[in-house]
């Protein structure tokens, strides 16, 4: 059995991504419903909106579903007492040291998974004891790793280095993207920009309709200096652009990024002045439809995919 589905009883080895403002109990739910596994993304959530979400969850799926913590959050403490409380039984952590929560995590029975950017992080990461690792290469939107390492080198390199199962992030959004990664190393996939593109994401319909209007080309990495981001080029990006003409400091990237600059193009819909974070793999999407159609179109690709393998080769 694939050691992703064994380790997550699940049908599929497909997660959705945990992201911010896109990722609440309705997607989560719809991808667990269709054999994937659906992730509530805490990161833009405080504590009693959480509760809601993961509590909304349980009633809408019996299937398996998990949580994505980013480890930097503010009431990381508050955030972990609920998923212990609440008996989430997978959380996803990102953006941090694994070694701070993996050991209280799994002490109540909660299977753990780190997201990484490079060898050196995935190592990092099973030696604090995950169950398994998500390697996200540099096409992936929103915060992204410092090393610019793309997918296609990143999941033989961690493969070779780890043994806990892979999961494969970065520029996935096909059956055939899928099975080039597994083909790769990874035991699994996760996506977030194809689903960001669902009926069921909490993304404002506007930013639905920004991502599958984009072209190759429409997304940039930037803000290295405060923490590497993914976005696509709108009136916000080009006053970044022009910012950094005049070697800006941190603080004064800081202040030009603001507070909720994220939530206000992402949630909100304010496509000119927002922060649009998406991935470069948003130049193959097309569509918004129901996630379940998008599980169902994935393994269908991938078989299809793989049916024909052996002519291509």
């Amino acid at each position: 059995m694939n050691r992703v589905c064994a380790l997550f009883q699940i049908k599929y080895p497909i997660i959705q991504g945990g992201m911010v403002w896109n990722s609440g109990w309705r997607l989560a739910s719809a991808v667990s419903n269709a054999g994937g596994l659906g992730l509530i993304g805490a990161g833009s959530m405080y504590p009693d909106v959480l509760r809601t979400h993961i509590a909304r969850c349980q009633e809408a799926t019996d299937q398996p579903f998990g949580v994505n913590v980013p480890l930097l959050y503010p009431n990381i403490e508050e955030i972990m007492d609920i998923i212990l409380e609440m008996n989430v039984k997978i959380v996803f952590t990102s953006a941090g040291n694994p070694r701070l929560y993996t050991g209280r995590l799994k002490e109540k029975g909660i299977t753990v998974v780190h997201v990484v950017s490079s060898v050196a992080f995935a190592q990092k990461a099973e030696q604090a004891g995950v169950d398994a690792i998500v390697a996200e290469g540099f096409e992936a939107g929103g915060h992204n790793g410092r090393e610019e390492t793309t997918t296609l080198t990143l999941i033989p390199m961690v493969n070779r280095s780890i043994s806990c199962p892979l999961i494969a992030a970065g520029g996935i959004a096909t059956g055939s993207g899928m099975l080039a990664a597994m083909v790769l190393g990874a035991d699994g996939v996760q996506l977030g920009s194809r689903f960001v593109a669902s009926l069921e994401s909490s993304a404002h319909q506007l930013f639905k309709e920004k991502v599958v209007s984009a072209k190759e080309g429409d997304t940039v990495l930037t803000l290295k200096e405060l923490a590497p981001v993914r976005l696509m080029k709108n009136k916000f990006y080009q006053d970044l652009e022009a910012l950094y003409q005049q070697n800006p400091s941190k603080e004064e990237l800081q202040q030009l990024l603001g507070r909720a600059r994220a939530k206000r193009g992402m949630f909100e819909g304010d496509l000119i002045d927002g922060e649009l974070e998406i991935g470069q793999i948003s130049g193959l999407i097309d569509n918004i439809r129901p996630a379940a159609e998008i599980v169902a179109d994935l393994v269908k690709e991938y078989n299809m995919a793989l049916e024909e393998l052996p002519g291509v080769i």
